[in-house]
């Protein structure tokens, strides 16, 4: 190999090793850093979180018929907090660096729905520099922050199918990181499934912070994300069932509903059709801002007898 040849690799390779040594949020993977990232700015969200059940969770779910059983069942340990198949729903878990041990902390909190924080958290907190307010935000820079912070991970409010699909992993019983198979020993040692699980009631009744009343539109949209996010959830934990009969008919019957409520939604045709998260996200983009209380209103609980329940109708 030439001198020159030599010299070029040797700036190629240098290059390559800055670009990855000066980008790390781009490759480590994300984790949660605990409620002191979003309470000090969301204080008023703070506080409607501290009256709800996944505040709670934190001292009570334990205490809940069966939680030892069905811990020791699908981990052995019946200590809920040292068990990692009931930690990942039930708890909020938080450290201080990549390499720190995990702490469990508080209940079901922000990350659990808006997502682990430490890749997005120092760009939403960014208004354009270590003195800039947020009151003295530029527009432009605000757009490339949310732009910025949705590819870091943060699921805004604005993004209902997101928001969706991290609720129904809980809800739905169906984690990625958990197998069919422990989900069916759950079942089998008594823990519930909330097969009708529907992101408007529970959002905006019990777990409501959002300070901005939502728009007919807003709602029919946030429940048409539910239920793509259940069908999609649904269809592949039925997949992962393995040969458990009671587990893979829950999930069938999630998948099923999903799709009976989604029928009336021009848009929803290919998601119906193949269950996927491509479609799904293809479906929410070719709605748009579109109004779909038209089609899905009389299936919103705005409309039945939970209304009372909801605070936001």
């Amino acid at each position: 190999m030439s001198v020159s040849s030599i010299g070029r690799l040797t700036a190629l390779l240098a290059i390559l090793f800055a670009a990855f040594a000066w980008t790390p949020s781009a490759i480590a993977k994300p984790f949660s850093q605990g409620l002191k990232t979003c309470q000090d700015c969301h204080r008023d969200e703070y506080k409607v979180w501290e009256g709800t059940k996944h505040f709670s969770s934190y001292r009570n779910v334990h205490k809940a018929k069966d939680a030892k059983k069905i811990a020791v069942a699908v981990g052995g340990k019946k200590n809920m907090k040292r068990n990692k198949d009931c930690v990942v729903c039930h708890y909020s878990s938080e450290r201080k660096s990549a390499e720190a041990k995990p702490k469990i902390k508080t209940g079901p909190s922000c990350e659990s729905c808006h997502g682990a924080s430490s890749n997005w958290e120092p760009i939403h907190f960014d208004y354009g520099g270590k003195n800039v307010k947020r009151e003295a935000e530029t527009a432009d820079h605000k757009s490339k922050r949310i732009a910025d912070s949705k590819h870091a991970g943060l699921a805004w409010a604005s993004m209902p199918y997101d928001l969706a699909v991290n609720c129904m992993k809980c809800h739905g019983l169906a984690r990625p990181e958990i197998s069919g198979e422990a989900f069916a020993t759950m079942l089998g040692a008594g823990h519930p499934i909330n097969q009708s699980f529907e992101i408007v009631l529970f959002s905006q009744g019990k777990m409501s912070h959002w300070l901005q009343k939502r728009s007919a539109a807003q709602l029919a949209r946030l429940f048409v994300a539910g239920q793509a996010a259940k069908l999609v959830s649904a269809t592949d934990a039925s997949a992962s069932a393995g040969a458990d009969q009671q587990y893979k008919a829950a999930q069938m019957k999630r998948a099923e509903d999903a799709k009976a409520a989604l029928k009336s939604v021009p848009q929803a045709s290919a998601l119906i059709a193949s269950p996927s998260d491509a479609n799904a996200r293809e479906m929410m983009d070719a709605i748009g801002a579109g109004d779909l209380s038209g089609a899905v209103g009389g299936l919103l609980p705005c409309a039945g007898p939970d209304k009372e329940n909801l605070r936001q109708c």
